[in-house]
């Protein structure tokens, strides 16, 4: 309870307040001139100038009810306070106009907009006045209990949505973090593969380049190729985060480039196996096949002691995808693995498609990596 409370009195008023616009100008237009018609047109009415005074008083503080919504039901309910008091003090049957109900908008604007602090201090300022109106006008039971209803309507409206605009808000922030964190597999996958690829690529040429010089050629230029590729993809993506509706991107990679990742010239080799119906894939499992492999690829590249061999085999039996990347580097002795954002990310992946993902050492030395997804998940 104590926790409860500290929250709703120290939360923050909400960061997307509307500016002033067109409709609160009408709306005070309006008011205006029905505060003057009835101020002029009513037989009955006491402290004319004073009470149309105060009416257009009030009028100023509905243009900031969002930004100052504790300082508009103040100086509102101030003003009707201020009416009750003079209808009290000189005994007058009525001092007020129906265009003083706007009271009611500001006190919806002040659950709806302000502070914690801001509901507390002007909701029982608002208690007050009420009260004091109560007591000057001698309401009876009826008229206390219908004139509490009204109140309260107008306060549970402005809970109800400030509580399904802060949901909302909440779902968006949901939303971005997800983007965020694909976009940061996708990123972590694409830059270590191919940095990866690179360093290899370079380490072969550093052997090769002072005896065989056309070999070193050709390694210089799949390092080429492999920065151009890196550079293409980050672009790709830093347009996705700069662009809005309307931009073409490149269609994500797939189980059919994973045959690009082959590699029958470099140590250590790399084989890649395709078998059975893997040419309509609902997209995210497609995609999700390709990074699974793609990083398991650069992790035997990067941490493979003395592999000759990778070999990336996807298959389809039934309804499931099952992608399995081994190598036969040598472990490490006394070392455990660690998991690193590599293995996170496609466990992430797998799992959010409603698959499987396993990552541990092979029988027979090396290192296995298998996921199984589903081929035709919801989605």
């Amino acid at each position: 309870m104590v926790y409860v409370q500290r929250s709703i009195w120290h939360e923050p008023r909400p960061a997307e307040v509307p500016p002033i616009g067109r409709t609160d100008w009408l709306l005070v237009g309006v008011l205006a001139v029905a505060a003057v018609v009835e101020g002029v047109a009513r037989p009955d009415l006491t402290w004319r100038p004073v009470v149309i005074g105060a009416a257009l008083a009030l009028l100023p503080a509905l243009l900031w009810r969002r930004r100052h919504p504790l300082a508009a039901a103040l100086v509102g309910w101030g003003l009707a306070a201020l009416l009750l008091v003079v209808q009290w003090a000189t005994h007058a049957e009525d001092v007020g106009l129906y265009a003083m109900l706007a009271v009611l908008i500001l006190l919806y604007s002040l659950v709806r907009w302000g502070s914690g602090r801001e509901i507390v201090v002007g909701t029982a300022f608002v208690a007050l006045v009420v009260a004091l109106g109560m007591y000057v006008s001698s309401a009876g039971v009826p008229d206390v209990v219908g004139g509490s209803v009204l109140l309260l309507a107008f306060v549970s409206l402005a809970a109800v949505f400030r509580y399904r605009a802060d949901l909302w808000e909440r779902q968006q922030r949901d939303i971005r973090n997800q983007e965020r964190l694909a976009l940061a597999r996708d990123l972590h996958d694409t830059v270590a593969h191919h940095v990866s690829a690179i360093a290899v690529q370079a380490q072969a040429g550093s052997v090769v380049a002072g005896t065989e010089p056309a070999v070193a050629v050709r390694v210089l230029a799949a390092i080429e190729c492999e920065a151009s590729r890196t550079l293409a993809e980050m672009r790709s993506m830093v347009r996705l985060l700069r662009e809005d509706d309307g931009a073409a991107f490149e269609p994500a990679r797939g189980v059919t480039d994973l045959l690009a990742l082959a590699r029958s010239d470099t140590t250590p080799v790399v084989e890649v196996s395709l078998s059975g119906s893997l040419s309509r894939l609902p997209d995210p499992v497609d995609a999700t096949v390709y990074r699974v492999a793609q990083e398991s690829l650069t992790n035997a590249l990067r941490h493979a002691r003395r592999a000759t061999r990778v070999v990336i085999d996807v298959r389809r039996e039934g309804g499931v995808v099952r992608v399995r990347v081994r190598d036969d580097g040598q472990a490490e002795p006394g070392r455990a693995p660690v998991r690193g954002f590599g293995l996170t990310g496609m466990a992430e992946r797998a799992h959010l498609l409603g698959g499987s993902f396993a990552a541990g050492p092979g029988p027979d030395g090396g290192w296995i990596v298998e996921a199984a997804l589903p081929a035709r998940a919801e989605f």
